[in-house]
This record gives structure tokens, C-alpha cells and sequence, in this order.
């Protein structure tokens, strides 16, 4: 196979192409000039950010030929016999894989020869947090004192997962997530050297999308190359990544701050229906208004920066919408995306989330002296009733009195609740008929509603069925309690569903919605009801036992009934 990966061809062969990890590569080179090398080493951190690649970089220099030096040289048969993996006395090991006993039992024993050709025997144990208990204690007295010539090297992803005492014996180095500056810096350097042509922007979101990582994002980038023409677009990168466009978060953003509900719940079908990831997207929208929070609180710093670009969209919405209304977004979000990490349906969470933030209330708004003018009249008002009230003997409560407070009675916050009521009348006289004539026209109905500029709210209605009508009214079960709520609140959506039926049925129906649960109670209590009148009337005509006994005792004649 003559192609290869870009993270492999373009895999760092010096400290110096090793990309955000400075103070480990500082460190090493240090200890490389001075000949302070230790006997072991742990490299920790994220996946991608360097940790084999260093350790590579770390055996090479130790054994080149012009050592002592900060960096290999890649010239001399040692250092080109590492790079490609001819040289015997560099190990690596995928702890994965080996992660017995028996195998480091094998390297223990063979870690007393000496190498072959280079000076140090260097093992590199990748992935080590995989090994046994049984496997680290019979590393454990070899790691802490290895023959002369013999060099750990042991990287992690999970260091939490390695024994303290294996920890103790090492040097350790915690790798970190590079910065999606570094990471641009990087594949400029890459697609210059390649010759692809690449957007700028496009880079921004691949970096964005790798999360630190330096692999993950060539991986994405030669993912991008492949996908595009002849250059990488924005539109490509946002494609191969799952993410979702700026403009698209500022069209969306714009609905938000306007407390246009229809538009935000459209904005999120129309992406949705293009098959984006509704958990990506709501962290994708928390780190917007993040940034929005960020840039409003140190505009100089945009390398803080880790969703948005500043563009003249952004930035003009940024100074209408004030920190107080950011820090209420941000938390119906999170609250939103704790929500959909436990559920089937993260579309239900998701389109709530949009109506709360729609319907936040606007705090924290400067007022103009325009707006001040008739509070002020209102207020010099007030105190010329107060000094009226004083004249005429009336007991005004004056600044500084303990003023007694009257326990208000405690409100408790309940959803929606369906009249019970008028459901029992509508059951008392519905039939079937009434019933099959509204469901045989249901599915025109649904038709009619998404077609009159009404779809966000015909959605409410796909998982509602209507379950009992009569002459001039009927039910509607909603699977879901707060689509039925949105759908009972909205009175241009029921006057417009009550036109559509009269023009399928010739007649002017009312409608009642009751979510599932609280339907079954109700047709429970109702049925109960009707079997107790029932049984009430069959009782009354029939004759008290007692009665009937005497009768057959003493006749009819002789039987007198007296109340």
C-alpha cells in the first residue's frame, strides 16, 4: 500500500516538532546535554498530544552517535535504524495485547543482556494501565533497578489506573491538550508542504473538533482532503466533523434573543433533518454562547476563543444580549444536555431547551431617560397620596418600622392538568361514530396544518391520537405532558386546527387535550362512576330481602308494608 496516513508520515522525528508540549521537551533536552538520563520514565496525557512519538524521539537521542545532544541527528545508522524499525535494542510493546504475566516475565529475563548495536536497550510500554496486577508486580523490582544499559519508557492514557509504587520508580511527564492554535499552526505547515489547498477557516474547525488532539485532527484533515475537489472548504471540514456552522448558531441565536419560539424550533428541524448529532449540536451551542461570554468580558483575548470566529454577526450580537441573559442560556443548556445523556429521546430535551430559552425573560437592560420619565411621574404620584393619606389621620407604615408580614400561603408548582370535568361530559355522550369520522380525516388534517406555515406545531400532534368524540366536541391523548401543554397554550394553533376540521366535517368541534397518564385515570374514575349508577338503579327496583321473606311466610294478604 504505497499511501499513508498523515499523522504517520508527518509523525515528529525531533523535540522540536513535537507540538504544545514544551515543558516536557525542555525537560528532556536538559537532561539529554547534561547526561542525567533516568532509568524509567511515565508519559501521561490525552491521546494524540506526543507521548510515543517523544518516547521515539527520547531513544534516538540517547543513542546517537554524536551524543551528547539536545536532539537526534537522523542522520547516522543508529538513528535512521530506530526511525525505521531495524534496530532490535529499541522495544516497544503494546501493553494491550501483552498484558500477562508471562510476557513480562520474558522481557525480565532479557533485560540483562546488552544490546546490540546502539548504547541503551530502550523498552516502550504503550498503553501500560493495561497490564495485570500480576504483570506490574513482576515488573515492579526490574523497573526500579534495571542493568546499566536499560531504559523504561511507559505511556499512558489512564494514569490513574497504575499502582503508586510503579509511579514512584518513574519520571513522570503529564503531556497536555494542545491549543487549537498550535494545532492550525501545525496543518498549515502540512498543507503547504503537501501542496493541497485549504481554507483557513477550515482548519479552525478541524482543530476545534480534535480536542486537543494532534493525531485526531490530521486524521480529520486527510478525511477532508479526500472529501473535497480541489480545496478543502469550510463547508467540507463542517461536514466531515459532525459540526454545525456558525451561521447557522447565529441564525439560531437570533431567534433566541428575538423570543421567536416557531423560528428556533424551524432552525433546529431544518438541522435535525440533515442528520447532525443533537447532543454535538447543544455543546456545539454552549460553547457559542460561551465565547459570546468570554469575548464580552475580554474582547483582546481570541485565542481563548474555542467555538466562534469573530465575524461582524457575532460581534453585533454579542453587545445586545447582556452577560445576565448568558448566564441563564448557558444553564438551561447544560441542564438540557444532562438531561439527553439519559434518555432515548435527546430530541424532546432539545426542543424543550429551544422554547425555555425563547421564553427567557429580558434582565438587566440599561433604561433610557425616555423610560425613566414616566416612572418618575408615577412615583411623585405615589408620595403626594402618601402626604394625603398622612393629613387625614390614616397609619402609613414609615422607613425604618419592623413591618409585619403576612404568611403567604405556600404555592406548589404543577404541570399541566386536564379538565376532568369536561372530559366526563364528552364521554357521556360520545360514540363511535363520532369518533371514526374524526380519525378517518386525521391524516388529511395533520396535511392541511403542515402546509398552512404551521409545521413546528403540527409536530406536536405526531405522537397525539384523538381516543373519544361526540357532536360538538373531542379528546386528544398526548404521549408526552408538555406537548400537550404547548399545544392547550397556543390559541392561534387551536383556532386554526378547529377551521381545518370544519372543513373536513361541516361542523364546529371543540378540543380538549389530556396527556397519556393523566387520560387513563380519568376513563378509569369515569367507568367506576357509571358501574356505581348502574348498580344503584338495579338495586331500587328490586325488593329488600326481609320483605320478601315475609312474604313467603305469611302471603301477600296478610302482609302489611309501613315506612
Amino acid at each position: 500500500m504505497s499511501y499513508q496516513a498523515l499523522y504517520r508520515v508527518w509523525r515528529p522525528q525531533s523535540f522540536m516538532d513535537v507540538v504544545g508540549q514544551e515543558h516536557v521537551t525542555k525537560t528532556l533536552q536538559n537532561a539529554l546535554l547534561q547526561e542525567k538520563i533516568s532509568h524509567a520514565y511515565l508519559f501521561s496525557g490525552p491521546r494524540g498530544t506526543g507521548k510515543t512519538s517523544a518516547a521515539k524521539i527520547l531513544s534516538k537521542a540517547v543513542n546517537c552517535e554524536r551524543a551528547p545532544i539536545s536532539e537526534p541527528c537522523n542522520e547516522c545508522p543508529t538513528c535512521k535504524g530506530i526511525t525505521d524499525g531495524t534496530i532490535q535494542d529499541v522495544i516497544e510493546i503494546d501493553a494491550a495485547s501483552n498484558n500477562g504475566v508471562e510476557e513480562i516475565r520474558d522481557i525480565r529475563d532479557k533485560v540483562k543482556y546488552a544490546p546490540n548495536v546502539a548504547k541503551y536497550k530502550v523498552y516502550i510500554v504503550d498503553e501500560v494501565h493495561m497490564l495485570s496486577i500480576g504483570a506490574f508486580n513482576a515488573l515492579l523490582k526490574t523497573l526500579e533497578e534495571p542493568p546499566k544499559h536499560v531504559i523504561f519508557i511507559l505511556a499512558t492514557t489512564e494514569p490513574h489506573k497504575i499502582p503508586l509504587t510503579i509511579i514512584s520508580r518513574c519520571q513522570r511527564f503529564d503531556f497536555k491538550r494542545i491549543t487549537a492554535q498550535s494545532i492550525v499552526g501545525r496543518m498549515k505547515l502540512i498543507v503547504d508542504e503537501t501542496g493541497v489547498q485549504c481554507d483557513e477557516h477550515a482548519l479552525q474547525v478541524i482543530a476545534r473538533a480534535a480536542e486537543g488532539g494532534m493525531r485526531d485532527a490530521l486524521s480529520l484533515l486527510d478525511q477532508a482532503i479526500s472529501f473535497s475537489q480541489d480545496r478543502v472548504t469550510i463547508e467540507d471540514a463542517l461536514t466531515v466533523t459532525g459540526a454545525v456552522s456558525q451561521g447557522f448558531l447565529n441564525k439560531l441565536a437570533h431567534a433566541v434573543m428575538d423570543k421567536n419560539a416557531a423560528a428556533g424550533l424551524e432552525c433546529l428541524e431544518e438541522l435535525l433533518f440533515q442528520g447532525k448529532d443533537p447532543s454535538r449540536f447543544v455543546e456545539d451551542f454552549i460553547l457559542y454562547y460561551r465565547d459570546m461570554l468570554l469575548f464580552k468580558a475580554a474582547p483582546n483575548l481570541e485565542e481563548s476563543l474555542e467555538r466562534v470566529m469573530l465575524d461582524e454577526e457575532f460581534k453585533a450580537l454579542a453587545e445586545k444580549i447582556q452577560p445576565e441573559e448568558l448566564y441563564e442560556l448557558i444553564e438551561v443548556l447544560n441542564k438540557a444536555q444532562q438531561d439527553m445523556r439519559w434518555t432515548n429521546h435527546p430530541r424532546i430535551f432539545l426542543e424543550v431547551a429551544i422554547v425555555k430559552l425563547c421564553q427567557l425573560e429580558k434582565r438587566g437592560l440599561p433604561a433610557s431617560s425616555g423610560d425613566l420619565q414616566p416612572l418618575l411621574q408615577k412615583i411623585e404620584q405615589l408620595e403626594q397620596e402618601v402626604s394625603f393619606l398622612k393629613r387625614n389621620g390614616v397609619a402609613v407604615q414609615e422607613e425604618g418600622q419592623p413591618a409585619v408580614q403576612k404568611k403567604t400561603p405556600r404555592t406548589s408548582r404543577r404541570g399541566f392538568q386536564a379538565p376532568a370535568g369536561k372530559i366526563n361530559e364528552i364521554l357521556k355522550v360520545a360514540t363511535k361514530n363520532d369518533l371514526m369520522a374524526i380519525k378517518s380525516n386525521w391524516g388529511e388534517m395533520l396535511n392541511r396544518l403542515a402546509n398552512n406555515q404551521m409545521r413546528s406545531q403540527a409536530a406536536l400532534l405526531n405522537e397525539a391520537e384523538p381516543v373519544a368524540a361526540s357532536q360538538d366536541a373531542f379528546i386528544i391523548k398526548f404521549k408526552y405532558e408538555i406537548h400537550c401543554q404547548m399545544a392547550m397554550d397556543n390559541m392561534k394553533f387551536l383556532d386554526i386546527l378547529s377551521n381545518i376540521l370544519y372543513e373536513l366535517l361541516g361542523k364546529r368541534l371543540q378540543l380538549v387535550g389530556v396527556p397519556d397518564e393523566q387520560w387513563q385515570k380519568v376513563r378509569e374514575d369515569f367507568l367506576q362512576s357509571q358501574h356505581e349508577d348502574g348498580t344503584e338503579q338495579a338495586s331500587s327496583n328490586e325488593e329488600e330481602p326481609l320483605i320478601a321473606e315475609a312474604k313467603k311466610l305469611f302471603g301477600d294478604d296478610l302482609v302489611e308494608i309501613i315506612d
